[in-house]
């Protein structure tokens, strides 16, 4: 593989959010917006509900060294 991919990750609140969808029509970009438990995006994985490569990508790097990863550490130390 010698596609190169960049994502972006960002913390948000609902306040945050300015519609229900995403992307610019403009642009042809048509954004679906789907909010999961992060448990429940694995467990997604795992049972073949997930199956593109770059979503269990980022899901893999949330889980080693994002967000996930702080909260489990910080929750391990006390």
């Amino acid at each position: 593989m010698t596609e190169r991919l960049h994502f972006f990750a960002a913390a948000y609140s609902p306040a945050s959010r300015t519609g229900d969808g995403g992307g610019g029509a403009e642009e042809g970009e048509d954004i679906e917006v789907l909010e999961l438990d992060f448990a429940e995006a694995l467990a997604m994985i795992r049972d073949g509900r997930i199956m593109d490569g770059k979503t269990v990508m980022l899901l893999q790097w949330a889980a080693l060294d994002g967000p996930s990863a702080r909260l489990r550490s910080q929750q391990a130390c006390g």
